[in-house]
């Protein structure tokens, strides 16, 4: 059964903050072809919490789509460049995943397939993908600034960063809540996150975008020295 998983790195000497925006590239024809993987993007961090058009330097994604957790786990005990990320880093954060649901696309696909119930009072994760159109970049970043003040420490959030591909462009959020409840109570009361979905559908935003609701089931290493995700997880209803 499909797993989907999210990795965190956080890298604190400059050397090491040199060597994983090389890996930004360098490291795909590594990861590439991995036993059961689907479906992989490397991605860069913004700064201000993560939403921000100026990158953070220190932290790192690796988003991962497994034919199994099987598939997964094996990649992370042998491949060396995952290795390599883990022994550069002061923090590796990784976060396993069941979708809920997933609508749009990501690169002309949608690559999660649904594998888990939805149940409002568990843990959720949400990952939100878009490309902008050019024209509309000063539109865009206009807003972000307040949505992403909006989300700190709010009710119920516990943990979020502005993920992305390409700077600019290519952006993303990847956030963690209590609930579904928690989630919903966000988006539909915060005024600045409902007044951009409102201009994204009325001025037409995106090239490209992607939403999709995840049961986290299970999380490995730390992040600033702590499991934000363990205290919260429940046994996962297939």
């Amino acid at each position: 059964m499909q797993c989907v998983t999210v990795s965190l790195f956080r890298y604190e000497h400059l050397r090491h903050q040199w060597w994983a925006f090389t890996q930004m590239q360098l490291a795909y024809p590594k990861i590439q072809g991995a036993a059961g993987l689907q479906f992989f993007k490397m991605l860069g961090t913004g700064g201000d919490r993560g939403f921000s058009i100026f990158p953070n330097f220190k932290v790192y994604g690796l988003l991962s789509v497994w034919e199994s957790e099987a598939d997964a786990r094996h990649f992370f005990d042998q491949n060396k460049a995952f290795q390599q990320f883990c022994q550069r880093s002061e923090d590796q954060w990784t976060v396993y995943l069941k979708t809920i649901k997933a609508q749009g696309e990501w690169a002309g696909e949608n690559p999660f397939e649904s594998t888990a119930t939805y149940d409002s009072t568990a843990p959720v994760a949400v990952l939100t993908r878009a490309t902008i159109y050019a024209k509309h970049l000063h539109r865009f970043w206009k807003y972000v600034p307040r949505v992403s003040k909006s989300i700190h420490a709010k009710k119920g959030l516990l943990f979020s960063v502005g993920v992305g591909e390409l700077p600019l462009i290519q952006q993303a959020t990847f956030s963690l809540w209590e609930s579904s409840d928690a989630m919903i109570a966000y988006a539909y009361k915060s005024q600045y996150h409902k007044e951009v979905v409102q201009k994204t559908r009325e001025l037409g935003w995106y090239k490209e975008e992607l939403f999709a609701r995840f049961v986290p089931y299970k999380s490995e290493g730390s992040w600033e020295g702590k499991d934000l995700l363990a205290p919260f997880l429940r046994p996962i209803k297939i």
